[in-house]
């Protein structure tokens, strides 16, 4: 199975691949640094999950998630940011994520997410 993985942060990025591969240890996973990469892959790859971050540069998690939704609409979409204000959550629902996760992802946590996903 294929993941994205986008997050600015390399660190936030291979931590979030490590608690991912301790319930998916086959699980191929894609990285990006920012949204224009993360869309660019998307369309490339298609994830099956993407595991995206609301704050980078060059183009924000929203953003990311509004393309990657008009790309595919039944993208499975789990935004995963430090952010966890009420309307943020609220508006990426709206745009169509499937869940919004605080950071950092542990393993319950993780078990959680993968839960609640259809594969």
């Amino acid at each position: 199975m294929k993941f994205l993985v986008v997050d600015d942060s390399k660190l936030a990025r291979l931590s979030l691949i490590k608690t991912l591969k301790e319930y998916e240890p086959t699980a191929e996973c894609i990285e990006a640094e920012n949204g224009a990469v993360a869309v660019e892959l998307f369309k490339a790859e298609s994830p099956r999950v993407v595991f995206l971050d609301l704050t980078m540069p060059v183009m924000d998690g929203y953003e990311a998630l509004k393309l990657m939704m008009q790309i595919d609409s039944n993208a499975q979409v789990v935004v995963v940011s430090a952010d966890i204000q009420t309307q943020a959550q609220v508006q990426v629902l709206a745009l169509g994520a499937k869940l919004m996760v605080p950071k950092p992802i542990n393993s319950d946590k993780m078990l959680g997410i993968l839960q609640q996903l259809v594969f």
